[in-house]
């Protein structure tokens, strides 16, 4: 009988093959031309996350494909996060301000208050990309993960979670130099605000949750 721990990590797993097999998104597929053209990532790793989709697609510095996973994201709506909002303790933070921000940012390597390894994404607004880890037990993160949609997949204040084995095993190796580039695509502005063949995209500054 396989151990319980082994079982847990190959259901985080399956989603992981899952996405990895399907295509990209149209949004995605269309930001990757535009990548093609401008070599917007100046020879880094990146990924794009698909917030409608609640996605992340990691591609290296040739532009290929390297692996995808479901993500968690800020509970609210939006592309813009608050002014000032990396400067209030999480218990002020309301929950329409819950927001992870769009645009082009520089994933900085750091550690939260834990010493736990992350991605800032951006500094100023306190939101990074990291790991899934323990949480209220209410919030039930792990099978929103797990879920078939992204309905349920918007429950932080703003960071982007990923599944464990992702961020150790493929997100990790390839961030780690801190020359990992992040797109996160709008919600609701035009991805043409941000993403444009005659201008470089909007670039972010670089609490976890």
């Amino acid at each position: 009988m396989k151990p319980p721990g082994f079982v847990a990590a190959l259901a985080l797993a399956a989603p992981l093959l899952a996405a990895a097999a399907a295509p990209p998104p149209e949004a995605v597929q269309s930001l990757l031309q535009w990548l093609q053209q401008s070599e917007d990532n100046e020879g880094a790793p990146f990924a794009i996350i698909d917030k409608r989709d609640a996605r992340l697609w990691l591609f290296d510095a040739q532009r290929r494909p390297v692996a995808a996973t479901p993500v968690l994201l800020g509970q609210a709506h939006g592309d813009i996060s608050v002014p000032g909002i990396g400067e209030r303790d999480m218990s002020q933070i309301l929950p329409h301000e819950r927001i992870t921000p769009a645009g082009r940012f520089v994933a900085e390597p750091g550690r939260n208050a834990s010493g736990e390894e992350i991605f800032w994404i951006d500094y100023d607004a306190a939101v990074s990309l990291h790991r899934l880890r323990p949480s209220d037990p209410a919030e039930r993160r792990p099978q929103r993960l797990l879920s078939a949609t992204p309905a349920d997949n918007r429950i932080s204040y703003g960071c982007i979670n990923v599944p464990v084995v992702f961020f150790v095993r493929q997100l990790m190796p390839l961030f780690a130099s801190g020359r990992g580039v992040v797109y996160l695509l709008p919600e609701i502005l035009p991805a043409g605000l941000l993403f444009t063949p005659s201008q470089r995209p909007l670039e972010g500054a670089a609490a976890s949750d």
